[in-house]
Order: C-alpha cells, then sequence, then structure tokens
C-alpha cells in the first residue's frame, strides 16, 4: 500500500484487480477544498489511457511488476519461450501478450519482459531493431524520387513500408513501436 503522496511515473498500481501504470502524475491544491492529485493512468494489458484523480493522502494499493531482460529462444505453437538471462529459467509467454513485438522478433533477440506474480503482462522490444529484407518489388528506373513507399517483407515475417529505393536482401532499422523504416544500415 502507498498513499497518493508517493506517487511517481513508471509506479503499478492495482486498482480493482486491473493493472495500470502512472504515466503522469500533478499534486494540486486549490485555494479552496481539499488537495487532490490528478494522474493519467495507463492499462497495462490493454494500453488504454484514462485520467484519474484521487484525493490527497488516499491510500492506493501498489502492485509488483517485475521487470526483467530475458532472451527470446524459439516459437512453440502459439506461444513464445523466453529465458531469463540472469536464472537461465525459462517462461512460456502466449502469444496476446506478445502481440506487435512478435513482428520484429529473431531467435535469441533480447527483451524487456514484465511479469505480475509469475504471469507474463507485457514484452517490450529496444525502440529499434535491425532486420533484412527478406522479399519486396525491385524498384523501376526513374523511382528514385523522395517520399514514394513500398511494401516490403522482413525476415520476421512483419510486413513494412520502405523508400523505393530499398532493395531484397539488405539490413534495414526499424521502429519496434510503430513499424517506421528508419533507414538503412551498413554492413
Amino acid at each position: 500500500m502507498a498513499t497518493t503522496n508517493d506517487l511517481k511515473n513508471g509506479l503499478v498500481l492495482n486498482l480493482d484487480g486491473q493493472l495500470w501504470t502512472v504515466t503522469a502524475f500533478q499534486h494540486v491544491k486549490p485555494g479552496k477544498g481539499g488537495a487532490f492529485v490528478r494522474t493519467t493512468l495507463k492499462h497495462v494489458l490493454s494500453g488504454k489511457v484514462v485520467d484519474k484523480t484521487f484525493n490527497a493522502g488516499t491510500k492506493v494499493e501498489t502492485a509488483t511488476v517485475d521487470k526483467r531482460t530475458m532472451t527470446f529462444l524459439y516459437k512453440e505453437g502459439n506461444d513464445f519461450v523466453f529465458m531469463d538471462n540472469d536464472t537461465y529459467d525459462q517462461i512460456t509467454v502466449p502469444s496476446e501478450t506478445v502481440a506487435d513485438a512478435a513482428g520484429y522478433m529473431l531467435d535469441n533477440t533480447d527483451a524487456m519482459v514484465a511479469t505480475h506474480e509469475g504471469v507474463p503482462l507485457f514484452v517490450e522490444l529496444p525502440t529499434s531493431v535491425e532486420l533484412l529484407i527478406q522479399h519486396t518489388d525491385p524498384g523501376l528506373q526513374g523511382d528514385r524520387s523522395t517520399g514514394g513507399t513500398k511494401p516490403a517483407t522482413l525476415e520476421t515475417g512483419a510486413e513494412i513500408q520502405v523508400p523505393l529505393f530499398v532493395t531484397t536482401g539488405e539490413k534495414v532499422k526499424v521502429d519496434t513501436r510503430d513499424g517506421r523504416y528508419l533507414g538503412r544500415v551498413s554492413s
């Protein structure tokens, strides 16, 4: 248990059995009435963001979320098997929990896996990864102008938009948050 005075960014709260991360907070002391704390909370599982106001000094239940760097080993059916880099324990994470990160993970990729009481909550990749273009249609002569894009399939199977000059077999840098092409990687 903590009070609203102990709130800080990144703290995970357990509100009515749901886990919420504090993304922003502001202590407000109006001229009239009691002080309160205005917060912005992000649902740990769904990513939904809500604004919530607490009276100052209100007790809130905190949740212990264990974030560890783990290595993605292999896919087993619909599940992903990760190994803890410290203890070498293996955990199985369902594909719903891995979500969009699956499109940017190769075997032996390091990722941050967050768990609460042994249950995997989410998988967080570095903000950018380097992957090979497995297939993209060749650009036509004269297609070197800026602004045009074409679809490309990465070695993980994910599809992203790349500039027309990128060819099959090139290594590119991709933003894992939104799948944006960030540039070519020189080998």
